[in-house]
């Protein structure tokens, strides 16, 4: 057992991780900084950033409906921690719902702006289980291979989400061919996973039949027909 950097909490290896495979989904998608604002307007990105957040809410909601209710966060920053926090409401009403956080490494968040790290820390508080993939304290992420330092961090935790999930829910632009998020869409297609996702075109299309009040898209988003199959 080791201790989280960010909120104290007690984090576990992932090797003691006992969930249902088959009610899991694991959660994949780009960062803040790779989202492409409506009309390629820096001004609209506020608005784009809010209508990414209120997707991924629906599609959490979606999957509950089918009978999903673990879900599995990377911690990353953008898409992860989003949906972590809406998955942390979630359970707040729903006893079923569980958040697995899942670490790639211990210091994964050194860099994190001092807000993320508060979201983060919030986060870690509220898990079902938190658990790290490489139980290396000291390790760091970096191309120059040694004991201490690897390249292989972010790809090996997220095969670890897919191989302990049935599906995969993702905020994912083709265009961004060579991401996490590609990569890890790749590896749950290898895997025969179910992968449910939705890009910029999708994010684009509720803005312009909504338009720009966040609000109107959230209502639109609300009707979105369900996507997810139930868990077989």
């Amino acid at each position: 057992m080791f201790e989280s950097l960010i909120s104290g909490e007690t984090v576990f290896p992932v090797s003691v991780l006992n969930t249902d495979i088959k009610t899991t989904v694991c959660i994949s998608g780009h960062r803040k900084n790779k989202i492409i604002p409506y009309m390629h307007d820096i001004a609209y990105a506020p608005v784009t950033y809010s209508a990414v957040k209120l997707m991924l809410y629906r599609y959490v909601d979606m999957a509950v409906e089918c009978g999903y209710d673990t879900f599995i966060s990377g911690l990353a920053v953008g898409t992860d921690l989003w949906t972590a926090e809406y998955v942390v409401e979630k359970k707040k009403h729903n006893s079923r719902i569980k958040l697995v956080s899942m670490m790639p490494f211990l210091r994964h968040a050194d860099f994190y702006s001092a807000h993320d790290k508060k979201i983060l820390a919030e986060i870690e508080r509220n898990s079902d289980f938190l658990v790290t993939v490489n139980e290396n304290p000291d390790i760091i992420y970096g191309k120059n291979v040694s004991e201490n330092c690897s390249p292989n961090l972010y790809r090996d935790r997220n095969y670890c989400m897919v191989d302990r999930s049935s599906a995969v829910m993702a905020f994912y632009d083709n265009s961004q061919s060579f991401s996490g998020t590609s990569q890890t869409i790749n590896y749950a297609y290898r895997n025969g996973r179910r992968i449910y996702s939705f890009g910029m075109k999708e994010i684009f299309d509720v803005i312009g039949k909504s338009g720009t009040d966040i609000r109107s898209i959230g209502h639109g988003i609300a009707f979105i027909k369900n996507v997810f199959d139930a868990p077989q």
